[in-house]
């Protein structure tokens, strides 16, 4: 960050003359704030925010995260609160409701689980 804040002060000078990390944090500003790089106005933040969006690899990595969280956490009904609470009033009234591992039988393998597998077959497999 402080290498990037130096670089826009000074008027960005020839970029080949840095390191490739602040190559791709420079180049993934220019495509998000290309008004606001010219001016140097960004702040520690959005420096951060290149830096992570500039890696190839750390991008990936942050997208396989939030997909997994999504996936899994529609996975597990008793993960949260919310979906406890409406489980407890439902088992109250005496409404018919799966355990964990049958939810996870009837429900999630047979209907995220291939979801999933078609999410990484089109977005991260390659």
């Amino acid at each position: 960050v402080g290498q990037v804040q130096q670089l826009l002060q000074t008027g960005v000078p020839h970029l080949p003359a840095v390191s490739e990390p602040v190559r791709q944090t420079m180049r993934a500003l220019g495509q998000a704030h290309g008004t606001s790089l010219a001016s140097a106005q960004l702040g520690a933040d959005d420096i951060r925010l290149a830096a992570l969006l500039g890696d190839v690899v750390g991008c990936r990595l942050l997208a396989a995260v939030s997909v997994a969280a999504v996936f899994f956490g529609a996975a597990t009904y008793l993960g949260n609160a919310p979906n406890f609470l409406v489980k407890a009033i439902a088992d109250h009234q005496r409404v018919p409701t799966p355990t964990f591992l049958g939810f996870i039988i009837r429900y999630t393998l047979p209907c995220l689980a291939p979801m999933l597998v078609v999410v990484w077959w089109f977005f991260f497999r390659g």
